[in-house]
C-alpha cells in the first residue's frame, strides 16, 4: 500500500513535489489546509509521514513550522532541497496582456516582487496555496485571471504556462524536512545530519558556551534559529542543525550541552545529503 504522505497545500504544490522527491512516485496524498492540520494527521496516524517547508533561500525560515517541531513529538528523518520555479499560469486561452490579477500563496508573491515590478499593472492576490489556486482559477472559482506556481500544478489541472522563472533569483530552493511517528535508523559510520532544540538562560557567554561543545569536537553547524519561549518573555529556544560527517562525538557534545542548558531535544538523526 501506498505511503500517505501530509501536505499543506494540494496536489501540484511545491510540497507535492518534494513528497515525489522523498518518497518516490507511489504515495497516497493526504492535503492538508494548514501546517497545524499536517501536524496533526501525521500524528494522529491519518498519514505515515509528512513533508514540511522549513526554510527558504529568498523567504528565509519558515518560523511557524519550527514552532510546531516543538509542539508536537514527531522525529524528522529526512530532508530534500527543491529548485523553486514559478510559473504564470492561466487557462488555455488566456494570453498574457488578458492577465490583471495573478493568485498565489503569499511566500509565493514575495518571491517574485521583481516580476510585478516590472508589470506594474498587475495585482498580486493572496491565496492559501499556490497548487489550489490554479485548481481554483480552472474551476472558475478564483478571483484572478492567472496564478503563480509550479509546472506540476499546470500540467495537473490543464492550465496553460505563460511565462516561467518568475522568481527574483535562479538560487531559489526550499529545505524540506520529512517528518514522522517514529524516528529513523541510521547506518553506522555513515555521514548524519542531527536537528535538535534547546533553552538556555540569559547569563553571559552561554550561547558561546553551547555552540563551543559542537566545535571542539569537529561538528559542523549548518543551522541555527532563535525562537521566542512562551511564557518566558526575552528567553528563546535554539534551533541547532548540524553535521557529522563520520567522525563521531554528537552523543558526547549533546550530553555535555545537557549540563547547562533546559528542555534539551533531539528532533531528528537522519541521512545528510
Amino acid at each position: 500500500m501506498p505511503d500517505a504522505v501530509a501536505i499543506q497545500g494540494e496536489a501540484g504544490s511545491f510540497s507535492h513535489a518534494a513528497a515525489l522527491e522523498t518518497h518516490g512516485d507511489v504515495i497516497r496524498l493526504v492535503p492538508c489546509a494548514t501546517f497545524v492540520e499536517l501536524f496533526r494527521a501525521v500524528e494522529g496516524g491519518d498519514a505515515t509521514s509528512g513533508v514540511v517547508p522549513i526554510e527558504n533561500t529568498l523567504a528565509g525560515s519558515v518560523h511557524e513550522n519550527y514552532d510546531l517541531l516543538s509542539a508536537h513529538a514527531l522525529h524528522v528523518v529526512g530532508e530534500t532541497e527543491l529548485r523553486i520555479r514559478h510559473c504564470l499560469i492561466a487557462s488555455p486561452r488566456t494570453r498574457l496582456p488578458d492577465v490583471r490579477r495573478v493568485a498565489s500563496h503569499p511566500v509565493a508573491l514575495a518571491q517574485c516582487r521583481r516580476f510585478f515590478t516590472t508589470h506594474p499593472d498587475l495585482v498580486a492576490v493572496p491565496a492559501y496555496d499556490t497548487a489550489g489556486s490554479v485548481r481554483d482559477l480552472m474551476a472558475g472559482r478564483a478571483d484572478a485571471d492567472a496564478a503563480i506556481a509550479s509546472k506540476l500544478a499546470a500540467e495537473l489541472y490543464g492550465a496553460a504556462v505563460l511565462e516561467e522563472g518568475l522568481e527574483d533569483h535562479a538560487e531559489n530552493y526550499t529545505r524540506f524536512l520529512v517528518v514522522t511517528r517514529e524516528p529513523a535508523g541510521t547506518e553506522r559510520g555513515a555521514a548524519t545530519k542531527t536537528s535538535l532544540l534547546f533553552a538556555l538562560g540569559n547569563g553571559p557567554g552561554t550561547l558561546h558556551r553551547a555552540l563551543g561543545v559542537f566545535a571542539a569536537r569537529g561538528l559542523n553547524l549548518t543551522k541555527i534559529e532563535s525562537r521566542p519561549l512562551p511564557g518566558r518573555p526575552w528567553e528563546y529556544l535554539f534551533y541547532l542543525d548540524l553535521v557529522d560527517g563520520g567522525q563521531g562525538g554528537v552523543t558526547e557534545a549533546i550530553e555535555e550541552l545537557r549540563a547547562f542548558a533546559s528542555g534539551v531535544r533531539i528532533l531528528g538523526t537522519y541521512p545528510t545529503r
